[in-house]
């Protein structure tokens, strides 16, 4: 149960959630790329993007350029473990506060620190939050956890 305590980020988003963590999206790019290369498919897509039909395969090596970016969001180490963006405000908020999470904050629910997240995560944080708070972490672990969740103003 520790080891999973340790996956619960400062902002209440599971890392255990998180494809950078988990890493399949980075080994799929990875090997993606290798069979890309080994088959030489840079030139069967010069040759195709001639093609009318294939004319999206000029966008051959930007394709490449992402994978090999996909490979990089690996992250090994969870956010409490110094994981995740360096520089996160959040995790420097709570360490300097000395508490384990935002939900020890009796200002999470408006605090503009956590809105760099909702561009990926929507509220999903903040529901977390609120459930950890209400529930506490072992309770949260059990249930459901939000990785994405609408925004209200979204359409």
């Amino acid at each position: 149960m520790t080891e999973e305590k340790d996956l619960v980020a400062y902002c209440g988003l599971y890392c255990g959630d998180c494809f950078s963590h988990r890493g399949k999206v980075a080994d799929l790019a990875r090997d993606l790329r290798r069979e890309l290369r080994q088959t030489r498919f840079d030139k069967t897509a010069e040759f195709m993007s001639t093609i009318s039909f294939f004319k999206v395969f000029e966008n051959y090596e930007q394709c490449y350029e992402v994978l090999g970016a996909l490979v990089k969001l690996r992250c090994k180490k969870a956010c409490k473990g110094e994981g995740g963006p360096p520089f996160c405000k959040i995790r420097k908020c709570c360490q300097k506060k000395e508490i384990i999470g935002c939900w020890e904050c009796s200002e999470f629910e408006s605090c503009e620190k956590l809105d760099f997240l909702k561009p990926g995560h929507g509220d999903a944080h903040i529901k977390n939050l609120r459930k950890i708070r209400k529930s506490g972490i072992e309770n949260f672990l059990k249930g459901k956890k939000q990785w994405y969740s609408k925004l209200k103003d979204e359409n």
